[in-house]
């Protein structure tokens, strides 16, 4: 049975976490996660947070239970009726698995709520980077982290087993004076490249140069500086409960949608394809 080829160089990640001086981004995120629990007007006993990060929760949720990300969650099952997975799915191995531990740690109805970077994010660095190192080694080495697409990763709620699922997600742009100012930033972020397929060895400087020069020119502002962009999507979901909302069945409704919308109903022109 072949063994596949880690995403995340594990290690490599924890090294990169214990040098992280920059928290703009976290903090922000763990802000939107308080605010959406005040909305869902409910009191949680027993909560569970898996984060890289757990000194930016001590003042918030004293009471809850730390948990690194680990490829397995140190999480009893049906424990808890508020799992928080903080900021790091994105370096999971298994981001499905992730989940399915998250759900089978709650207690029927209980709230799933885990922030991760999405697709968008650094786009224009991956573009950048891209273009330089294939215009002049003529080949591509990984340096960002895959990050999934908000329309995927609602259905892996759902493949995870959690009711209501619901991905939504906040774009921050964010200036900086150039490209290496950028990546100084994911370095203090803590989000350096941690890819177990990195190269081991520093990139050349023309391709630094290069991808600088390409950056300025492609996303580069009004006043000289060049931009970033950072999509941080939330995944909310609910394990399963008897009592919860349920869609209904497909043709049950019992009111017609030109009749709540007030204009007549026209059949449809066969014709049309």
């Amino acid at each position: 049975m072949t063994r596949m080829q880690p995403l995340t160089d594990r290690p490599a990640l924890i090294r990169n976490r214990a040098r992280a001086t920059e928290n703009f981004l976290r903090v922000r995120a763990i802000d939107d996660v308080e605010e959406r629990l005040q909305e869902v007007n409910r009191s949680f006993t027993d909560v569970a947070i898996v984060t890289p990060r757990p000194d930016l929760w001590q003042t918030r949720r004293a009471d809850a239970r730390i948990v690194a990300d680990d490829d397995i969650l140190d999480l009893p099952q049906e424990a808890f009726d508020l799992v928080i997975h903080d900021l790091s799915l994105h370096w999971a191995q298994d981001l499905v698995g992730q989940l399915v531990q998250s759900r089978r740690a709650l207690r029927a109805d209980g709230l799933f709520l885990a922030t991760l970077f999405g697709g968008q994010t650094l786009n224009e660095l991956r573009s950048a980077l891209g273009q330089a190192e294939a215009r002049i080694t003529g080949g591509l080495s990984p340096r960002i982290a895959p990050m999934g697409e908000i329309r995927d990763l609602g259905g892996l709620l759902q493949r995870a087993g959690f009711a209501l699922p619901v991905a939504d997600s906040d774009t921050i742009t964010v200036t900086y004076t150039d490209a290496l100012a950028l990546m100084r930033d994911l370095r203090a972020m803590g989000e350096g490249n941690a890819l177990d397929a990195r190269l081991r060895h520093p990139t050349r400087r023309r391709v630094m140069d290069a991808a600088t020069q390409l950056y300025a020119d492609h996303f580069g502002t009004p006043d000289g500086r060049v931009t970033a962009t950072f999509e941080i999507v939330t995944l909310t979901g609910w394990c399963p409960a008897a009592n919860q909302q349920q869609p209904l069945r497909p043709g049950s409704a019992k009111t017609r949608l030109a009749d709540a919308l007030g204009v007549p109903e026209a059949p449809l022109d066969p014709s049309i394809d």
